[in-house]
């Protein structure tokens, strides 16, 4: 097994919170130099005393991943602290929404969900891939989800996005099969993290999914650890639970079927709670 995520000069998006957090945690355990990078710098530099008071390295950076600025100026920042390019590059951050569907869901909130979380993997893979094609080694992990393939109603943005992060990982590990570069795609369904709590997401909804994710969640630190084991092992697919398994697996078994099984099941979604005009 190539332990390439051992001693790591690794670079995580939305690493203040959640899988992100968990990740650079993990890393740093595992004897890596964390670029912990994040929206919100002030959450990305709590992480990094985490990181140092465990006897780790790590430095905060803010970066919107939505624009490729930023991404390429985290690029540079990452280059300068570690002393040259990375090795490991997590693209994680990443935004929730869900609550309306298609056609009713506004545009401007499908326009911030891909632009988070398609584009910001798109830029992350944009500007870090060539330098690992460069170096011939290292890896890319991409943080995707089960609704990617599962395709939840009222849900389309968040699904659209997802389902385009594994097919952009499928892509590249395609390209660089034989570069030395491996390739993972996480997808994960409930996980217990604060992304349910997102503006874009209706309340009603996110109540739902915060119950389901306290009783059957995991732990980020637990995906994190599982993801980055399997990075190791060469794995492209990760899905640490065992109904994203099940799901992917019917899916592709009886699509037709399972589509109307999904239908139904959105009929007992929580309807969205009424705005105050509509009050």
């Amino acid at each position: 097994m190539n332990r390439r995520t051992s001693r790591a000069h690794a670079v995580v998006t939305g690493a203040g919170s959640g899988i992100g957090r968990a990740f650079a945690l993990e890393l740093a355990k595992r004897g890596g130099k964390v670029v912990c990078a994040d929206l919100d710098e002030a959450t990305a530099k709590e992480t990094v005393v985490l990181i140092e008071q465990a006897g780790g390295e790590a430095i905060a950076v803010a970066c919107d991943v939505a624009i490729e600025q930023q991404v390429r100026q985290l690029s540079e920042a990452a280059t300068t602290w570690l002393g040259r390019t990375p090795d490991l590059v997590i693209n994680n951050a990443g935004i929730g929404a869900g609550g309306l569907p298609v056609g009713e869901a506004p545009l401007d909130d499908w326009q911030r969900t891909l632009g988070v979380n398609l584009w910001g993997v798109i830029h992350g893979c944009h500007v870090f891939v060539p330098q690992l094609r460069e170096h011939g080694r290292g890896g890319i992990i991409n943080v995707a989800s089960a609704a990617g393939f599962t395709a939840a109603p009222r849900m389309a943005a968040y699904n659209v996005s997802k389902a385009g992060v594994v097919s952009l990982s499928e892509t590249l590990a395609a390209e660089l099969a034989g570069t030395g570069v491996a390739v993972t795609v996480l997808c994960p369904t409930f996980v217990r993290t604060n992304i349910f709590g997102g503006e874009l997401i209706d309340p009603a909804a996110a109540e739902v999914a915060r119950r389901i994710a306290r009783l059957a969640g995991f732990s980020p630190e637990r995906v994190a650890r599982m993801t980055l084991d399997a990075h190791d092992r060469g794995r492209l697919y990760v899905m640490p639970q065992l109904d994203a398994k099940a799901l992917w697996r019917l899916k592709r078994l009886a699509p037709a079927p399972y589509a109307r099984v999904a239908g139904l099941m959105g009929r007992f979604a929580p309807e969205p709670e009424p705005t105050q005009e509509e009050r």
